[in-house]
């Protein structure tokens, strides 16, 4: 391997490993402002309990995001320099918004949140809690608008051999980039649903906190219920999307070889790339991919064969990613139903079956995520920029093959090592459960005449 294929492996481990923690951050987030807005207009201690328990998790998850979001940042001046020579002008802006903007909303008010018992008022606290959603969440809007451009790039004008920004408007209505924002965005709520969802039946089936964790089961089986649904919506709409600026990707997506009017929609599809075809293909649903990918029962799908082979991405990680990342999607929509269902039911924490179906599926939103994220990236190569700008530009030039691998040993082990951390600290404070006593995590009378 030389530099270039070492830094696309380093960039896709850190950004792999950094999607770890985005997803928890931005619906843990909004589901502890739910539970603590509860405690405000009820007053009802155990919404309390909720806030500070789900919240310790968010924590942990939080400062260890942090930690990866920063390294991932410092490769485009270190293994891309030529890319950001090329694209700093445009993509230059929406980093530098959402770092010295949403990212300094975001860890000020986390800091009144974390330190504001007993300091603030009840709504004063509620409203930091809300402002670290609003800051999550912008935050993640400009990465994804800044992503978005990459994937279709609009309101540029190439001067020189670079790209200068001749239109902010239209970058930052680039419909493909708050496509993926909110596709994003709720497949992070999903998430959160599901890892709430997971640790209270964990504790239900071990007969603990039994009011405690049906409440936290309730709020996040709706949660992920209206979620998951939204994640199917939008993303939907974002194929559609991508149909219209990417045919290479769907056709990959779909490996699709040989240009159809109308396409159908094949369940079992096996790609033979290396003969430009499908080993097998059958189970056809008539005129479904026409459908999905142009709304029309008559639509026409470019195939890979109509695209010059160099221009191509790699056609079965992309298929089977995104095949794998929709049988996940339809799993979490029936669960959710099941759950909301379930959970009207006055022996939930009785049905251990559906518990322990609820735990073992706490990890599969995640891999959902990362596979959606390999879709797209691998998706839209060989280009950096999608039709401007090739992935082999953009590597800087004075990188050797030496530091390229010691740098990717190197970030490697030390992502390794904070998702290790991670994990074992979410899981230690998750199977410990919240405090008995709400003296042992704020005083209340103090809370409430602050």
């Amino acid at each position: 391997m030389d530099a270039l294929e070492l830094s696309r492996i380093q960039f896709a481990t850190t950004t792999l490993f950094h999607f770890i923690f985005v997803p928890l951050i931005l619906g843990l987030a909004v589901l502890v402002a739910i539970m603590e807005t509860k405690y405000v207009r009820t007053g009802d201690r155990i919404y309390l309990r909720m806030t500070r328990f789900w919240g310790e998790l968010f924590l942990i998850n939080f400062a260890l995001g942090v930690v990866t979001g920063l390294f991932l940042e410092f490769q485009f001046g270190t293994n891309w320099a030529n890319f950001s020579r090329f694209a700093g002008d445009i993509f230059g802006t929406p980093l530098a918004i959402e770092s010295l903007a949403t990212f300094f909303l975001e860890s000020s008010f986390i800091g009144v949140w974390v330190l504001g018992w007993n300091r603030v008022s009840q709504r004063v606290h509620l409203f930091s809690a809300w402002m670290l959603v609003l800051g999550a969440n912008l935050s993640a809007l400009w990465i994804l608008l800044a992503n978005g451009w990459m994937q279709h790039p609009v309101g540029e004008v190439i001067k020189a051999g670079k790209v200068h920004m001749v239109d902010f408007v239209a970058f930052f209505t680039n419909f493909y980039g708050w496509l993926k924002f909110f596709h994003t965005m709720f497949a992070g709520f999903t998430v959160a649903a599901f890892f709430v969802t997971g640790i209270s039946a964990y504790h239900l089936l071990r007969h603990r906190e039994r009011e405690f964790f049906l409440r936290s089961f309730r709020m996040a089986a709706v949660f992920g219920l209206i979620s998951s649904f939204m994640v199917f919506l939008v993303g939907d709409e974002h194929a559609y999307d991508v149909a219209q600026t990417q045919p290479s990707k769907i056709a990959a997506m779909e490996s699709v070889w040989n240009t159809r009017q109308p396409a159908n929609y094949y369940l079992l599809t096996i790609p033979y790339p290396g003969h430009n075809r499908n080993l097998v293909q059958t189970l056809a649903i008539p005129r479904g991919l026409s459908i999905l990918a142009t709304h029309s029962l008559s639509g026409k799908v470019t195939g890979l064969n109509s695209i010059p082979a160099d221009q191509r991405p790699p056609v079965t990680p992309v298929y089977l990613s995104f095949r794998l990342m929709v049988a996940l999607g339809t799993l979490f929509m029936l669960l959710g139903v099941m759950a909301v269902y379930l959970m009207r039911k006055p022996d939930l924490h009785r049905r251990r079956w559906f518990l322990w179906i609820m735990l073992a599926a706490l990890p599969l939103p995640y891999v959902a995520c990362e596979l959606g994220w390999t879709v797209s990236e691998l998706g839209r190569q060989p280009w950096i920029v999608y039709g401007l700008y090739r992935t082999a530009a953009g590597v800087s030039k004075n990188v050797s093959t030496a530091e390229a691998l010691v740098s990717l040993l190197g970030l490697g082990l030390v992502y390794l090592g904070v998702t290790v951390t991670d994990i074992y600290l979410l899981t230690k404070f998750a199977k410990k459960g919240p405090p008995r006593e709400l003296a042992q995590i704020i005083d209340l009378d103090e809370f409430r005449s602050t």
